[in-house]
């Protein structure tokens, strides 16, 4: 979920060109929206949505939903090219809610559909903040060796998950990083400091809490896996957790409870939103 332990090996007839979709149709609006004279800002504007969002979806990291292709295609005098992807858009968002590996998908289908959402990361940037580059980046050095047709499916669907920050309602979602994984320049420096960017680009967002958890603490309430909390729509809350490839979604109240309060005593020891913020430009200045 968070780092690179979605590990059952998928058949290369699994993959699908999700990911080459989404990266191509970026390119294309990025290419008519230049055409037409247009900011980014104009675009979002237009489109009723936000300009990082635009942003986002040029740059492959964001889906562009049916309703912003349709939007935009006019505005863009795409003459219906925009329009005529809608439907593989539709198909491909279909598929990318049941192709998640059997164990995963339990997870990955409350994930979708929760109210609130809560990710204590440990290891690796949680996969709802990660660029396609740093997903990559952990898929080919994990152990065993992946072939190139299963760490593209993998990564895609990954991404796919991050649509839910452009649903409405948008859920409750909040996210501790430990401070170190932060400090891993996964993939090299040029994607250590796009996933930097992006973790800026998504925290500075008033539907979002994002905190870091600073290496100099004298104290820590849990010194365990990453895991996540999550309530799904009418139903109590769950926690999730992986160690070492293996996946548990965790039902039982007073197991959920225990989790439930290591997070909030986390989230009190770490810094502040805006701190957090601060801290991350700091890094990204010192780049």
């Amino acid at each position: 979920m968070s780092g690179n332990v979605e590990e059952r090996p998928e058949r290369p007839s699994e993959v699908d060109g999700t990911a080459h979709l989404f990266r191509a149709l970026g390119k294309i609006i990025k290419v008519l929206r230049k055409n037409a004279g247009l900011s980014q800002a104009e675009l979002a504007d237009i489109a009723h949505c936000s300009e990082d969002l635009v942003s986002s979806i040029e740059r492959g990291v964001r889906i562009p939903q049916p309703d912003f292709l349709l939007r935009a295609d006019p505005v863009l005098g795409a003459g219906g090219v925009l329009v005529a992807a809608v439907d593989d858009v539709r198909e491909a968002l279909a598929k990318a809610r049941v192709r998640h590996p059997d164990w995963f998908r339990s997870f990955a289908s409350a994930e979708a559909e929760a109210v609130a959402l809560h990710y204590y990361a440990v290891q690796a940037v949680p996969g709802m903040l990660q660029t396609p580059a740093y997903a990559s980046s952990l898929f080919e050095r994990s152990r065993p060796m992946l072939d190139e047709a299963t760490i593209e499916k993998r990564m895609a669907d990954r991404i796919s998950r991050q649509a839910i920050f452009d649903r409405w309602p948008v859920p409750t979602i909040s996210f501790v990083l430990e401070a170190a994984v932060l400090l891993r320049p996964f993939g090299g420096a040029k994607v250590h400091r796009e996933q930097l960017l992006r973790i800026l680009d998504v925290a500075q967002r008033r539907t979002v809490e994002l905190q870091i958890l600073p290496q100099d603490g004298e104290e820590h309430p849990y010194l365990g896996s990453p895991f996540t909390l999550l309530t799904p729509k009418g139903r109590r809350e769950v926690a999730y957790t992986e160690v070492y490839g293996h996946a548990r979604l965790i039902t039982d109240p007073e197991e959920v409870r225990q989790y439930s309060e290591r997070y909030g005593i986390l989230r009190s020891q770490a810094l502040t939103k805006r701190e957090s913020l601060d801290w991350i430009e700091k890094r990204l200045g010192e780049r």
